[in-house]
């Protein structure tokens, strides 16, 4: 579904802040893997992603997903493939507008309408059935401006616009990370419940050791642009937080220096 082959990424080359960001990350995914990547501070992980989104061109290497070669397609073209949700609640969605309204731009995407039809009954309907399983009550709020909404629900409306179109691939950049931990829980489970349900290819940034092990089919981590470990399988099942951390720094010979993972860590191990 999704292959990554030797990519790399340069920011300011030439300049005394030149930095290396992608070091020749080659990684493939399959139509139903769900992966979750973790990393310290500067590893690679947002950098990849905003290199499979096209937010900017790679300087070697290729992207191909679905059996199409993206690597220099312009961004707003890989957006009808690829489903972005990050981690600030604000970004992703229209404030000013109502709920309805939000959906409906993000349902447009997929068909050859334009606005002047305006939102039909039928796509109400469809917006109430999808909002239902939410548990948020916002299926009786469709004339309520996004803007008024609190932080999880924006998330959870949001999740479903980056998926009411069946993507062919979803990108999760901490997309729970600034919620609180009840909220988190439960925009994680509505995760789990789309993605599970449509079959997504979908790779989730995650700052939580144990939500990483326990959440999809498949771990990464990155470190200095590389991938470094890719955990699957049976090695995945027996794997535990304490058995990661020291596979992590083995092969990177040192530690996490990212303080979320490790107080996620330390109240993992208390928990």
């Amino acid at each position: 579904m999704l292959t990554v082959e030797n990519v790399s990424k340069t920011f300011l080359p030439g300049t005394p802040n030149s930095r290396l960001a992608l070091n020749n990350v080659s990684l493939h995914l399959e139509a139903d893997d769900f992966v979750t990547v973790l990393g310290s501070n500067g590893a690679g992980k947002s950098t990849l992603f905003n290199a499979i989104c096209g937010n900017f061109l790679t300087d070697t290497g290729q992207i191909v997903l679905d059996g199409i070669d993206i690597t220099n397609l312009p961004e707003h073209k890989r957006a009808k493939l690829i489903g972005c949700l990050f981690q600030d609640p604000l970004k992703g969605t229209a404030p000013s507008m109502t709920i309805e309204e939000n959906l409906s731009l993000a349902y447009l995407r997929g068909t050859r309408r334009g606005f002047g039809i305006g939102i039909k009954k039928r796509d109400i309907e469809f917006f109430k059935s999808i909002l239902t399983p939410l548990g948020m009550g916002l299926e009786n709020r469709l004339k309520t401006k996004i803007g008024t909404l609190s932080g999880g629900q924006r998330q959870a409306i949001t999740l479903l616009m980056a998926t009411i179109v069946t993507p062919k691939l979803l990108l999760l950049d901490e997309h729970t990370a600034a919620l609180d931990p009840q909220t988190a829980k439960k925009v994680l489970s509505i995760t789990n419940t789309i993605v599970k349900k449509d079959h997504i290819c979908t790779m989730m940034i995650t700052h939580n050791i144990k939500s990483a092990l326990e959440i999809g089919n498949r771990t990464i981590m990155m470190d200095d642009g590389h991938i470094i470990l890719d955990i699957k399988g049976r090695q995945r099942e027996e794997m535990t937080v304490e058995k990661l951390l020291s596979l992590y720094s083995a092969e990177s010979k040192k530690g996490f220096d990212n303080d979320r993972i490790l107080l996620s860590t330390q109240k993992d191990r208390f928990s």
